[in-house]
């Protein structure tokens, strides 16, 4: 299987170093990267071909991987779409809806939406991806073989889901982020230095997620089972309860799926 990646960013970088780990010949992965310093970069990284803009050379793979910005993504289709064959179109970039992309691609068919997270940078991601209408199982199976080089792959059966997708695991990373820094900001009031928060709040979030994921019971079943009545872990959950601390979860999960929305309608539009 050759490749070829239009953008040869961060979630680029993680997918080519993801699938050369796997196996795949760093010789039939094709890059096309506009700044010279990212190309010497990939060249010495990856030993990859890299190309300057897009071609037929450039596109000469079965596949094609399209990780660029969002908001660059029509300029990147008109170019794409004069030396476009029947490859499998792969897009990640955030917003951009499969309907706009084959519009834009003159009427292309073969495309997979997807919605990676940034721990695919150290290969611990987890990838929505929605197939266009049409699409053939080869295909969404050769889409999932790449997409899991870099973790996990769940695919939802239309690509409205995908705002979902990006409200729990696109965005969902920060929301991690956000709550180890309480939990290190907190633990520094109560007395612990910087490092020991950190390490404790590190240690504590891993822990509990590696477990998590490999209990067969719900998240609801392994929190009762550290919450001892009248004990340390019951006072804490009672005051995020008092502060509706899940309701407010809710909402900003909601306010992530509304503004994904938004983005597709401001990207598709045609001015």
């Amino acid at each position: 299987m050759k490749l070829c990646f239009i953008g040869g960013g961060n979630m680029a970088s993680a997918l080519i170093g993801g699938l050369i780990a796997k196996g795949q010949n760093a010789s039939d992965i094709l890059v096309v990267e506009p700044f010279e310093s990212q190309r010497q970069t990939l060249r010495k990284s990856f030993a990859v071909n890299v190309f300057d803009r897009i071609s037929k050379d450039a596109l000469a793979g079965d596949v094609i991987v399209v990780a660029v910005k969002p908001q660059q993504m029509r300029e990147a289709c008109s170019e794409l779409v004069k030396v476009l064959g029947n490859q499998l179109v792969i897009s990640v970039a955030a917003g951009i809806r499969a309907i706009d992309l084959s519009r834009w691609l003159g009427g292309h068919k073969r495309i997979v939406r997807t919605m990676p997270n940034t721990p695919a940078l150290i290969g611990a991601g987890i990838t929505g991806a929605a197939p266009f209408s049409g699409l053939t199982q080869s295909d969404c199976a050769m889409a999932e073989k790449i997409l899991s080089a870099v973790g996990e792959c769940v695919w939802v059966d239309h690509e409205d889901k995908l705002d979902a997708v990006t409200a729990t695991s696109g965005s969902g990373p920060a929301y991690v982020f956000y709550f180890i820094e309480a939990m290190q900001a907190a633990a520094q009031k109560l007395g612990l230095t910087q490092e020991q928060a950190r390490r404790l709040s590190l240690a504590t979030f891993s822990g509990a997620s590696q477990l998590a994921m490999q209990s067969s019971e719900p998240a609801s079943v392994l929190r009762e089972r550290v919450t001892s009545k009248g004990g340390t872990t019951a006072a804490a959950l009672a005051a995020f309860a008092a502060g509706d601390i899940a309701a407010q979860i809710e909402t900003g999960m909601r306010a992530a799926n509304q503004r994904s929305v938004e983005l597709g309608d401001e990207f598709g539009r045609d001015s």
